[in-house]
């Protein structure tokens, strides 16, 4: 992985060109045949350039080859920048198949530079990262956890701050029961974004795994609940010990049955419970959908 770092870096660092009004048939004409070429003009004196121009080569680089800039300074090179009539500066122009496709003028803050090289690039920035990332959650979703943290890895080498990678990865740790690499993973997430879906999911997991470490046996449980159907907090450790096993459907039978008996038992906790499996679980999951039909029916009834 170190290897594919060392070119995505080769690669973002030609990204950027600067142009002249000889290198302009090859930097831009030729090379937008291949891929969409931004050209910003610019001059030293510019103060919104001077704004502009950062952001415009940090897209560009985390677009990781979709797209290049080609940089001109019109004090030096007026020819190419007076034929196309540009009058203010600054000025980012596109081009794409050796013709201008579109363009703005003036100092744009960076979301909508990335919306822009977005629409140029037609949606192909991040097309990669996002198929990688589906490969990752199926091959959890398979339960071929190594697999998905090497998938997981792989994004996260190309940017640490991916929250749905740091999610899925806390949640392979969880289902290997590497439960301390899980928290140290899910540290890593930056506060502002703890709360997000694939975050919560993947702590709810963490914590439900947590409290499987405190029951009992499966089988020791079953005999307290056959032995005393309204044993209530062995019915509920059952539950955890189950779902620790990957029985979702069993151990949402289980927590039903609580709620159907006894709704206000230790203060709501079979239903807080079995929520708390829904995200863990996810919203597409089957036991999530029929537990999730079966509780309603039961408490709008």
């Amino acid at each position: 992985m170190l290897q594919n770092g060392g070119a995505m870096t080769a690669a973002a660092d030609s990204a950027v060109v600067e142009t002249t009004t000889q290198g302009f048939l090859k930097d831009v004409i030729e090379e937008s045949k291949r891929q969409p070429v931004l050209v910003d003009f610019w001059a030293p004196w510019c103060g919104p350039c001077k704004q502009l121009t950062p952001i415009l080569e940090k897209a560009v680089k985390a677009a990781k080859g979709k797209v290049k800039l080609a940089k001109m300074d019109i004090d030096k090179h007026p020819e190419i920048p007076g034929q196309m009539g540009i009058q203010s500066i600054p000025a980012v122009i596109a081009f794409a198949n050796g013709q201008p496709v579109d363009g703005f003028m003036g100092a744009l803050p960076e979301a909508q530079v990335i919306a822009f090289l977005e629409r140029v690039t037609k949606g192909r920035i991040g097309a990669e990262e996002k198929d990688l990332l589906k490969e990752a959650d199926a091959a959890f979703a398979a339960g071929n956890a190594a697999e998905a943290v090497n998938l997981y890895g792989q994004l996260l080498t190309q940017d640490g701050g991916n929250v749905a990678a740091l999610a899925g990865l806390a949640r392979c740790y969880v289902q290997t029961g590497a439960l301390e690499q899980a928290k140290q993973t899910l540290a890593m997430v930056p506060e502002a974004k703890r709360n997000e879906a694939p975050v919560a999911a993947a702590r709810a997991a963490l914590d439900i795994a947590e409290q499987a470490k405190s029951v009992g046996p499966i089988d020791e449980l079953e005999r307290q609940v056959a032995a005393d159907p309204l044993d209530h907090q062995a019915r509920f450790d059952l539950a955890a010990a189950l779902n620790a096993k990957g029985k979702r459907a069993e151990a949402a039978e289980h927590l039903i049955a609580i709620v159907k008996r006894d709704r206000k038992w230790n203060e709501d906790g079979a239903r807080k419970q079995l929520v708390q499996f829904f995200e863990a679980w996810g919203p597409t999951d089957p036991a999530t959908v029929d537990g999730r039909k079966r509780l309603s029916s039961i408490l709008f009834s």
